[in-house]
């Protein structure tokens, strides 16, 4: 992740101005603003880490956004604390050095945002754990059901617990879906004008949901075919089919997967699983944050 993309630090700026960070009224009233301080942000519960990186950034923004100096600041984590690993409850995530009034004022977003993070890669690690123990090549995929405004950081979560990302965006892939093959003429009309108008290199996925759309997708010779809410034996069934015919194409399996049913669809041996669930569902983990002054 690299915190200081001009879309990820105008995100974490908006996050600082919506919390009236630089104009903390209770810190400025109780805080010496010359005190510093050192706080540990320790994790309450056993979880994958995600979001350290915002730490340093919000407070380099907080530094720029305040009125008042606030000097330096450092951040220090164990080398083997990075995103991505598995920490226990209790274990300490990252110590700040730095200004008592900077602190108190991105405690707030700097855990939100970890938290929310942390929970999206902690989940992920599930369902890959999950899949794993099937010993399948099959990989879990996000999806674009993300916060609006925090696809980035929720996608580059996902790849903490060791997810892959789907498409990032609209323009990133081609994926035909129900609603663009019924307003679009049917599936054999809307999947010959994708592979003729695409772009070189680009890929062209289409969702099947009956045997009759799969029937198609197969004839249209479709490169990658999504299975929608298809039971496991609808997906066996359908995936013996298009490797027979179609052995190059990727297929993945998605609509209503959870960390009960993942295992069994990652046994039919498609390529992917998509879960929505992972960026939309997932609970934040708790993490605190302890202070103390620094009184030498």
């Amino acid at each position: 992740m690299d915190w200081k993309s001009r879309r990820i630090v105008a995100l974490l700026e908006t996050a600082l101005v919506e919390d009236r960070a630089a104009n903390d009224v209770t810190t400025a009233l109780t805080i010496d603003p010359g005190l510093r301080a050192t706080a540990t942000i320790v994790a309450k519960q056993a979880c994958v880490i995600s979001g350290i990186g915002c730490i340093s950034a919000f407070l380099g923004l907080f530094a720029r956004l305040s009125t008042k100096p606030v000097g330096r600041f450092e951040v220090v984590s164990h080398p083997e604390i990075f995103d991505g690993v598995r920490v226990r409850k209790g274990q300490a995530v990252a110590v700040i050095r730095a200004n008592a009034a900077s602190i108190l004022s991105t405690e707030r977003v700097i855990l939100n945002l970890m938290q929310r993070m942390s929970g999206i890669a902690t989940l992920t690690n599930e369902y890959v754990k999950a899949v794993a123990a099937t010993r399948s090549k099959t990989r879990i995929l996000d999806t674009r059901k993300t916060i609006p405004g925090l696809r980035a950081l929720d996608k580059y979560a996902v790849c903490c617990g060791g997810g892959l990302n789907h498409r990032l965006d609209l323009q990133d892939g081609i994926l035909i879906k129900n609603n663009h093959i019924a307003l679009g003429g049917g599936l054999p009309a809307v999947l010959e004008r994708a592979l003729a108008g695409r772009k070189p290199g680009q890929i062209v996925q289409i969702e099947v949901r009956t045997q009759a759309e799969l029937t198609q997708a197969i004839a249209g010779r479709a490169e990658s075919i999504l299975l929608d809410n298809m039971t496991t034996g609808e997906v066996k069934k359908a995936l013996k089919l298009i490797r027979a015919a179609l052995p190059r194409a990727t297929v993945e399996a998605s609509g209503n997967v959870n960390l009960k049913t993942v295992r069994g669809y990652a046994k039919t041996g498609v390529d992917f699983i998509s879960v929505g669930a992972l960026t939309h569902s997932a609970t934040a983990v708790d993490l605190s944050m302890k202070i103390t002054a620094d009184l030498t």
